[in-house]
């Protein structure tokens, strides 16, 4: 079996993890729109692709998986997702096994206004979030919110474009900012509505816990593994123990069950002081953290090896170790 994990980037260990699931018995090729990344120079074959929101984008990876002969895609970016969830057919006509989520799911969590809507309505507990200074200021107004406040992108990732602003001439500076940045970087592929582009979002103060909730192919949940984020970079965990946290578990499973993705789903959750849980978001891919949870004994490739290829899935990768602690290490190399 072949593997393409497109989007790739710089997760040159999830290559590594996919080698290891595949055993000798297929190829990881990887697909990027720029060569020069990390993850690149460890697949066994690479190929450079247009951008996501080129016409040719989607026909490009068609091509790489008949001529390479692909039985599994997977995406490991958020601005791929909608593209190729809006094309899933072009897969199944081919008999490749598409681990993305039906676009409904991708667009929830891709769009952050529309990921709080969701956990509004279903009663999941979430920071308080506005799309307009207006509605913010007449809840400031009515003292319904407080100082500070998180300014971040409706579609964004990471902790790109993320700021925290003290006071009201803050939260009109880092908008405009905010703008700005997002129109000269690539969440301009996403952002159609430049003056509902940016969020302002409840600060809320306490623990950070990444949660990777695992489904089968048919939305089935298999394994959710909960961590305390001890150090983070750029948005991105760093450091994480795996724990035992039944009052977090229960949330992200709630969150799974209810929003049916397939695949790993990303979640972000804070415990404040007193001890309440709020989902901050979530991502419909394989996020940073998963590496910690792939410690601690879980193999999320070998599960999806599996399941593209009909086989009986092995309980031994469900099964992980709590208080594993990994941290990632930035070694160079000579390419």
């Amino acid at each position: 079996m072949n593997v393409l994990l497109t989007s790739i980037g710089r997760r040159s260990y999830l290559v590594e993890y996919f080698k290891n699931a595949l055993n000798g018995n297929g190829l990881v090729i990887g697909a990027n729109s720029d060569i020069d990344t990390s993850a690149m120079q460890v697949v066994d074959k690479a190929f450079k692709v247009p951008n996501v929101n080129s016409d040719n984008y989607i026909p490009t990876i068609l091509d790489i998986c008949k001529s390479e002969n692909i039985s599994l895609v997977v995406s490991l970016f958020d601005i791929d997702l909608p593209y190729l969830a809006k094309n899933k057919d072009k897969f199944d006509e081919l008999g490749i096994c598409l681990v993305v989520s039906d676009k409904e799911v991708i667009d929830i969590a891709n769009d952050k206004w529309s990921t709080y809507n969701f956990l509004i309505k279903n009663n999941l507990p979430t920071p308080k979030t506005f799309k307009s200074l207006l509605s913010f200021k007449d809840t400031v107004s009515k003292e319904e919110i407080s100082f500070p406040v998180i300014i971040k992108p409706r579609w964004g990732m990471g902790s790109l474009s993320v700021y925290k602003a003290e006071n009201m001439e803050d939260v009109r500076f880092f908008i405009s900012y905010c703008q700005r940045a997002i129109q000269s970087s690539y969440l301009n592929i996403l952002s159609t509505q430049l003056d509902e582009s940016v969020l302002i979002q409840e600060y809320i103060t306490g623990k950070e816990f990444g949660v990777d909730v695992f489904n089968d192919l048919k939305i089935k949940r298999l394994v959710t593994v909960v961590k305390e984020k001890v150090a983070m970079r750029s948005g991105e965990t760093d450091a994480a123990t795996v724990v035992d946290s039944p009052l977090i578990q229960n949330l992200a499973n709630n969150l799974g069950n209810i929003l049916g993705h397939i695949g790993n789903l990303d979640v972000d959750i804070l415990l404040d002081d007193l001890g309440h849980p709020y989902v901050l978001e979530f991502n419909a891919r394989f996020g940073g953290g998963y590496p910690f949870s792939h410690l601690a004994g879980v193999n999320f490739p070998a599960l999806l090896i599996q399941m593209a290829n009909g086989d009986k899935l092995d309980s031994k990768y469900l099964e992980y170790e709590v208080g594993t602690k990994g941290i990632k290490f930035i070694e160079p190399h000579r390419v």
